[in-house]
This record gives structure tokens, sequence and C-alpha cells, in this order.
């Protein structure tokens, strides 16, 4: 029996290159070599496809130590790649894990729709909601899941905030409150403003990353992450718990800090466990995400929860929240791979059938 052909695609645009580069290595390293051919696409900081000999190449000089990038080769678009789609077009599936901007988004996701290939993930409509606070803020409002009080600033409400704004914010927010890009992750961009002088540092930091901004209420509790599983009947995995040394969950804290404690599996009461990730099944509909998510929340002092987002690409090194919830349910990281893999193809033919 042939070997399926898993094209691996990492790295990309956004400021989470080098995270998804990590990724991207875990998979092609972990994945069942007996089912799998694993084929690599690696995309430079400039958004230049690379041939998977050329992915190869400019991984050696990662696996060296020389660069944690693929590189800052401008592309021009992906048409001009054509020896990379040219390779595309042989794969059997795809599994993109580049985070952020370009990646998990939808552009990607609608690529391989495009392409007709069965794409590892959430489709192009979950994806995009799931990049955008402000659109899943509204999806979770929709499904009356309990979330922080929060208000969307948008242009130059972002980048020159009136008087009036803020005066709004302090009113409806209060402080201390977060501000974070809308479309962003790994906490890049995020601040904690505690006065009217941080709220201004804080919109004029998160607006270097997006037209268009995020402010909510800081909750008081634990940081609790569930991993979602499934397509039109989802599992929802053990919980775990986030406890950075630092005031919050910082892109140091996750990717540089080894003082970051993740606890699994969290310890909670069953009830209150059970109700989170009874939410967090339900937040995975809301948004209308296949294969896999991870999805976020606080748990206050009382038991009681608020959803904070849901990542529709997790990250996903073998050290990663996501691969370690399943791993303690009893799931291999290779078994993993394998399962959402199998999750895509199912989706993709069920759309093929609705066609």
């Amino acid at each position: 029996m042939s070997r399926q052909r898993l094209a691996v695609v990492f790295g990309g645009q956004s400021p989470e290159h080098a995270v998804s580069v990590v990724s991207g290595r875990s998979i092609l390293r972990e994945a069942d070599a007996e089912r799998f051919e694993v084929i690599p696409f690696g995309i430079t900081r400039g958004g230049r496809w690379l041939t998977p000999d050329e992915t190869r190449g400019r991984l050696e000089r990662v696996a060296r130590g020389e660069t944690d990038t693929l590189g800052d080769g401008d592309g021009g678009g992906l048409l001009r790649s054509p020896e990379a789609l040219a390779a595309l077009a042989d794969v059997d599936v795809v599994f993109p894990i580049v985070h952020g901007r370009l990646g998990e988004d939808g552009t990607l996701q609608g690529l391989c729709e495009l392409a007709e290939k069965p794409c590892v993930g959430s489709g192009v409509a979950a994806s995009a909601v799931g990049m955008d606070k402000a659109l899943m803020r509204a999806a979770f409002a929709a499904a009356g899941l309990p979330q922080p009080r929060y208000a969307v600033l948008r242009d130059e409400e972002a980048t020159e905030p009136s008087s009036e704004l803020l005066r709004g914010v302090e009113r409806e927010i209060g402080y201390p409150c977060f501000v974070k890009p809308a479309n962003g992750g790994s906490s890049l961009g995020v601040s904690k403003a505690r006065t009217r002088e941080d709220l201004v540092e804080a919109t004029a930091m998160a607006a270097r990353y997006d037209r268009k901004l995020l402010v909510e209420e800081a909750v008081v509790g634990r940081e609790i992450e569930c991993a979602v599983l499934g397509n039109a009947h989802p599992s929802a995995s053990p919980l775990g718990e986030i406890r950075p040394k630092a005031e919050f969950y910082t892109y140091e804290a996750k990717y540089s800090d080894d003082s970051t404690e993740l606890i699994v599996p969290a310890p909670l009461t069953d009830e209150t466990a059970a109700r989170v990730r009874a939410a967090a099944i339900a937040a995975y509909a809301a948004v209308d995400c296949a294969g896999m998510a991870r999805v976020d929340f606080f748990v206050t002092p009382d038991d009681e929860f608020r959803i904070i987002e849901v990542n529709t690409l997790p990250g996903f090194t073998p050290i990663s929240m996501y691969p370690r919830l399943w791993q303690f349910a009893g799931m291999s990281y290779a078994e993993l791979i394998s399962k959402l893999v199998d999750l895509a193809v199912e989706r993709y033919e069920e759309a093929r059938r609705y066609a």
C-alpha cells in the first residue's frame, strides 16, 4: 500500500514565523513514516514559497542552530512560485501550520479548497472568525457563552483614540484591562493597562500589529485550556492550567521563559471541569471549527469561567499544550497527526458530496 503524501506547510509572513517553524519541524519528525511520505513546504518571512528541496536546505541551517527562520526572501506573491505550486499539486493532504496572518486566517485554507486538497483543521470561515477576535467574540455572544466585557477599536480609534473614546472604555471596561490586536497570536502586541496613560501606550503598541484592536476587562482567575478534536461530533480533552511567573502569559513566557508551569490535568473540581469542557465544545461549534482547536478560559476563584478565545491552529510542538492534553488522554503525538489527517479527508469528502 502506498503512503499518503502529506504536505506540511510552515513559516509564513506573520510575527509568529519562528514558532511555526518549530511546529512544522515537529510534525515532519514525528509523523508516522510507515503511513506518510512527509513533504515540507516552507514560506519565507517575505512570503516566498519554497520548493520541498529548498525547504529541506533551509531546515538544515535551522538544525545547525544558524537561524530560527526560513529566511526573508520576498516572493512577490504565490503565483511567482510555480515550482512550489507544481509540487503541491502532487500531494494527497495538506497540514498547514502557518500561524497568524496569511496562514490561519482562512487564506491558506482557501488555497487548499481551490486546489481540491484535503486540509487539516478548520475551513475558510471558521479560520477567519477564529483569527479575528472581534468576530469571534460576536460569535460567542450569539451563542450565549460567558466572556469578559470588551470593546473593539478600529482604524483611527486605535491609532489616535480620542478623549471621549478613552472615557467610554474606562466607563464600560474599567481598569485594569488588556489591549490586544484583533488579528494576532502568541500574545504579540498584548499589554495590560492600569491607567489612561497605560491605555494610550497599549493601543499604540497593539496598533502596530493590526488596524483593529480588542480592549477587554482583566479577569482575576486561573488560565485554563482545553483541546478539542473532531468534526461534527468533537471531543474535549482533559484540561490544562497555565501558571506563568510573569503577570500574564506573554510571548516570552510561552516560548523563551522556562519558568512557566503547564499543569495537566488542571486542578479543578469535576463539576467545574465538566462545565468548562462543555463550553469548549459549544465555542468550537459557535465558530464552526473542524479538525482541531484549543479553547482558552479564565476560571475565577468562585469556579465561574469566562471564555477568552478559540485558537484554530494552536502550537503543535510535542510540548505544546494542545498535543500534551491529548497525550495525557492516551493519544500519542504521531497518533494525533494521523487522526487529524483522517478528519481532514472526512471533511473534504463530505464537502465533495454537497458540491
